[in-house]
């Protein structure tokens, strides 16, 4: 591998803890920074904070040997050749990305800087920010000699972020100076180059020694667009296929056959077109709202935008019809509830389509028993355990003596259930799914009745579509 970079990366949220932990394994000393000292003394006793595919592993592999942990910034700074900004940029009341938290940092790094430093925005920001953050190192008194910001967008899923960082479409880089880029290019070099891959222990994904993540050499201002333009472009996509299964299901088609139809062509191709209740999470919502704001203050009307948003409310709202639709009224009636977490494989539950239904189950008057394999203890955070809601171990303890079960994100193990005690566990064989993980004419005949997302609803009881028209 090519010489290891000294890099800083400040937060250790999603984005910064999978990258210091990533930098670290392609073999970078890496220091992470957060003013949690609590996150930060877990991290260092072993604790691993959020649920990611082989990042405990990772950690375990390299700390205190190529990544630890602190809340010095100022010591962190002084000993890093590049210094990744990560922290979070939440959404304002206007819509526009909140960036306290980056200036904040840029004003505290730039109050250390004593040699010549890179300063990555990794943080999701509005074009423009490169501007400001130099602004404000500037503003600090530093000479323009010793420092460069640039831009490195992440393109991450939750969930599987650390395959995606190690075996990446595409690595993009925004920089303004040569200086810059070759220290950018250095540090990815492990990657690009494909030897990483050579490694016994690498992580293992698509990418391969001569199938290396290209790389992408822009301005910064187009990097902090290509971030915002692809989450927003994803969104739209979901959003799409949402609305066609709407007209599927007045149609009586069956939306996984289309989307299969679509996704074969290699101009559109299948991924996210997986018709559902709708996308949430940390990126999707807020950086859909925040490019829709940022091209209103460059007087570019985006409309897009707006409707792909209208959409994703519209369509949790046509779900949750959907469910009242199997079981007529909801007060006192027991729900069983399969995912919490705004998808499968993580435990965020950051603007959760699967939490606003919820919330709105036990506003009519259920009972609802839910469970989820990682997203658990975030949503007692948020909904309390009480005579209303409670918590279940496994989907079989949820489902005990319910009226119907509802399947709201795609764990593979909600897809892999044992139908046949599950049908002898619930008090009425109902199951409304709002990720189509299972076929309908399986559950048909299993002795389900059956709702899912732009396909036809069957009913054990006669042969027949139901929940059909929604009001």
């Amino acid at each position: 591998m090519s010489k290891g970079v000294s890099i800083a990366v400040v937060g250790s949220g999603y984005v910064g803890l999978v990258a210091a932990a990533c930098f670290a394994e392609i073999g970078h000393s890496v220091v992470c920074v957060d003013n949690d000292e609590a996150k930060v003394r877990t991290l260092r006793e072993g604790g691993v904070p959020i649920h990611e595919e082989y990042l405990p592993e990772l950690l375990s592999r390299h700390r205190s040997n190529r990544v630890e942990f602190t809340s010095d910034l100022r010591s962190a700074t002084q000993r890093a050749q590049a210094i990744f900004i990560a922290v979070g940029t939440p959404q304002s009341q206007t819509g526009s990305a909140d960036l306290s938290y980056v200036d904040a940092v840029a004003s505290e790094i730039a109050r250390n800087i004593d040699s010549y430093k890179v300063i990555v925005e990794k943080s999701t920001v509005p074009v423009y920010t490169n501007e400001w953050i130099r602004r404000v190192i500037e503003r600090n008194g530093v000479s323009r000699e010793h420092f460069d910001v640039a831009s490195n967008p992440e393109f991450l899923r939750e969930g599987t972020a650390v395959a995606d960082f190690l075996h990446a479409d595409r690595i993009v880089l925004g920089a303004e100076t040569e200086r810059a880029a070759e220290l950018l290019k250095q540090i990815y070099l492990p990657l690009s180059s494909g030897d990483y891959y050579r490694s016994a222990d690498a992580v293992p994904g698509a990418r391969g020694e001569n199938d290396p993540p290209p790389v992408l050499l822009t301005s910064t201002k187009a990097a902090e667009i290509i971030k915002h333009a692809s989450n927003a472009f994803l969104a739209t996509k979901i959003s799409f296929i949402n609305v066609v299964a709407n007209i599927c299901e007045a149609v009586g088609a069956d939306v996984e056959e289309v989307a299969r139809g679509i996704g074969m062509d290699s101009r559109i191709g299948p991924k996210f077109l997986r018709a559902g209740v709708g996308y949430g999470g940390s990126c999707f919502p807020k950086d859909v709202a925040a490019f829709r704001y940022v091209a209103e203050q460059m007087g570019v009307d985006f409309c897009l935008l707006k409707e792909v948003e209208r959409i994703n409310e519209e369509q949790k709202r046509r779900f949750f019809h959907k469910v009242r639709s199997a079981l007529w009224t909801f007060r006192g009636k027991k729900i069983a509830v399969l995912g919490l977490a705004f998808k499968g494989g993580t435990d965020d539950i950051r603007e959760s389509p699967a939490l606003d239904i919820v919330k709105q189950l036990l506003h009519e008057g259920a009972i609802v028993t839910a469970h989820d394999p990682a997203a658990e203890g975030r949503a007692k955070e948020v909904i309390p355990p009480g005579s209303q809601m409670r918590y279940a171990d496994d989907p079989y303890t949820a489902a005990q003596d319910a009226d119907a079960l509802v399947i709201l994100n795609d764990w593979q193990e909600f897809a892999e259930l044992d139908l046949n005690r599950l049908h002898y566990t619930l008090r009425y064989p109902i199951i409304i799914d709002g990720r189509n993980l299972y076929g309908p004419a399986t559950m048909l005949e299993q002795g389900f009745t059956y709702l899912s997302v732009g396909r036809p609803g069957l009913s054990h009881t006669r042969d027949a579509a139901v929940g059909q028209r929604l009001p």
